[in-house]
């Protein structure tokens, strides 16, 4: 990281055995019943991992997750037991000398069995759904109503599930390929559960100027139960948009890494990158663009800005 920026955590290594490393995540094996979710700093965009990671980003997916299981407590059941270093630690005294390193950005949770699918609500015709529909009038080979632009307002949202995908793309499915996937009770579940996540986020973002355009769940079996499992509501999983600026008919800008595909567009418009891996190397400012808009979306949905000293993180010398 160059001068002037916090550090950023691009990969953990913990005296826990390692199952499995995601785009974003570091996936340790606590015992037979627990899990230790480390998210790092890594960032992606357009399928391609970047060379850099970005401050702070770990955290914010990490306590703002926390926020919103919290909030839904009553409303869903989840796999969180704690997302607080410090307890974390007295739970896994093996972890003692590795606090600094997981500190906000660790979760202990319950295993679950994973349900292969991702759980996809579409409040607003976006992304992907928007690209289909602007070429054959479908989401996931089916129709949708003629005459949408892009940006509009989804009633009722569509519940849109897709492959999960370590590296490139989740692929838009259709829920008869979720029927035949999982059986029709567990769609059916799967469906009202995400929809529930969804309503509730996006009543809980509406009166702080936040739209939820959309968003993406993950569910996991705990003893016969499903369980909300990994991330919940932020910047990665979901669209966010600015209620004040909202305009349909075009796409809008995010809270999350636009500053970082903004710049990239150009560098491909300029030749400059082939779009391919590897990464060009990410200027200063883009990295603390991408940083600022990650901690903006936790302070504008939280209603306040993330306590890094509470948290053990390193300030910002920005």
């Amino acid at each position: 990281m160059s001068e002037g920026l916090p550090t950023a955590m691009i990969e953990t290594s913990l005296p826990l055995p390692l199952l499995r490393r995601g785009k974003v995540r570091d996936v340790y094996a606590v015992d037979d019943d627990r899990l230790l979710l480390v998210t790092t700093d890594r960032i992606s965009a357009f399928d391609v991992v970047m060379n850099e990671a970005i401050p702070y980003k770990g955290a914010v997916l990490t306590q703002l997750t926390a926020w919103w299981l919290s909030q839904l407590s009553g409303v869903v059941e989840h796999h969180l037991l704690s997302a607080d270093t410090d307890e974390i630690v007295r739970e896994v005294p093996a972890l003692a000398p590795y606090r600094e390193a997981l500190a906000g950005r660790s979760m202990l949770c319950v295993r679950a069995d994973v349900v292969p699918i991702e759980c996809v609500i579409r409040g607003y015709i976006t992304g992907s759904a928007w690209k289909e529909y602007q070429g054959h009038g479908t989401l996931a080979g089916e129709a949708l109503a003629v005459g949408l632009h892009e940006s509009d307002r989804l009633d009722p949202p569509i519940f849109s599930p897709a492959t999960k995908a370590e590296t490139g793309h989740d692929e838009n499915i259709t829920i008869s390929s979720v029927v035949a996937a999982v059986g029709a009770d567990t769609a059916a579940a799967l469906e009202r559960l995400a929809r529930t996540v969804y309503e509730f986020g996006r009543a809980a973002a509406e009166p702080r100027g936040i739209i939820v355009a959309d968003t993406k769940f993950e569910f996991g079996w705990r003893e016969g139960r499903l369980l909300l499992i990994d991330e919940v509501l932020t910047p990665d999983s979901s669209r966010f948009w600015s209620a004040e600026s909202y305009t349909p008919g075009r796409g809008q800008p995010s809270f999350d890494k636009q500053p970082l595909r903004d710049w990239l567009d150009a560098e491909r418009r300029a030749e400059r990158w082939s779009g391919d891996a590897p990464a060009p190397t990410l200027p200063d400012e883009i990295i603390r663009a991408t940083s600022l808009r990650y901690r903006d979306a936790f302070t504008r949905l939280t209603g306040a800005p993330m306590d890094l000293v509470q948290l053990g993180l390193p300030q910002d010398v920005v």
